[in-house]
């Protein structure tokens, strides 16, 4: 067994790095918020620390799932970032959606320390995290991935290497191009069903299992239905990881007409204090 440290206890992080140590593995957390990693602690076993630095010592893979791009930076870099902690040879696995930009960045800082860095952003979301099937999309060097592989085996459904760094946030962001666009076209159908005096929940167990069928579909339906928001993805973090989708297509000279779109009906959302509701109350906006 690995000994291990995750940093950033959150909706994804905290079930993920439950899931290394019911594998066995020797784990340290950290959490800006130490109290979650005490109740993590008290729940798991294993180590708190409150520093990265602190929580990487001695540590052969570091697991990261904070925020965005700042929040990463501050995680690694600096005196009491993980980077200043970490030993030649271990490797960083960075399971935050950010973008390729700072991956990249971060990981030329780390070749330079003399250890690995691995971009493994998920999908799936809180469920998958908890039920420990996650899909994971990494990039990087193929001996620092082999490496790491294993360890992330605890939470995955399926882990690939896509390619050299960053090429796993860019496999996110096309993750989330999708789901914006389903999503949008899932929310228009259902409101069209209500408005038209049909029986959604009938209709989407006909559908589903057609050309129609989505993993959104079957999993959101009916909670769309329900006027229930407060499972899953918040649109806070899907503006988010749209912002980077649009910014990164502006670089290399892609088009995203409806993603561009679908992010401006979230602003919506947003403006109707439905930021912390999960992605699937785009339905919103119909009703």
């Amino acid at each position: 067994m690995a000994k291990v440290a995750f940093l950033g206890l959150g909706v994804m992080g905290y079930p993920m790095a439950g899931h290394l140590a019911v594998k066995g593995h020797h784990v340290t957390v950290y959490n800006r918020t130490s109290a979650k990693s005490e109740t993590w602690s008290g729940k798991h076993g294993g180590q708190t620390a409150s520093t990265p630095a602190e929580a990487v010592r001695g540590a052969e893979f570091v697991f990261a799932c904070v925020g965005n791009d700042d929040d990463l930076r501050s995680v690694c870099l600096g005196d009491h970032g993980a980077f200043a902690g970490m030993k030649a040879g271990s490797i960083f696995v960075d399971h935050t959606t950010v973008s390729a930009i700072v991956t990249r960045e971060l990981s030329a800082i780390a070749a330079g320390m003399g250890f690995g860095f691995v971009d493994a952003p998920v999908s799936g979301g809180q469920a998958g995290a908890e039920n420990g099937v996650l899909s994971i999309m990494c990039g990087g060097q193929a001996a620092h991935f082999a490496s790491a592989e294993p360890i992330m085996a605890a939470y995955a459904r399926i882990c690939r290497r896509l390619g050299d760094s960053g090429a796993g946030q860019l496999a996110k962001m096309m993750n989330q191009i999708c789901i914006a666009g389903l999503m949008q076209g899932l929310s228009e159908a259902l409101a069209f069903g209500q408005k038209a005096g049909l029986d959604g929940n009938a209709v989407v167990e006909v559908i589903s299992q057609g050309a129609a069928g989505s993993w959104q579909m079957v999993n959101r339906h009916k909670t769309m239905l329900a006027d229930t928001f407060d499972f899953g993805f918040a649109v806070d973090w899907m503006r988010k990881d749209l912002g980077i989708c649009l910014e990164t297509a502006d670089q290399i000279g892609a088009r995203l007409p409806v993603t561009a779109l679908v992010d401006q009906f979230y602003k919506d959302v947003q403006l109707m204090g439905g930021g912390r509701n999960d992605t699937s109350s785009l339905i919103r906006r119909l009703k």
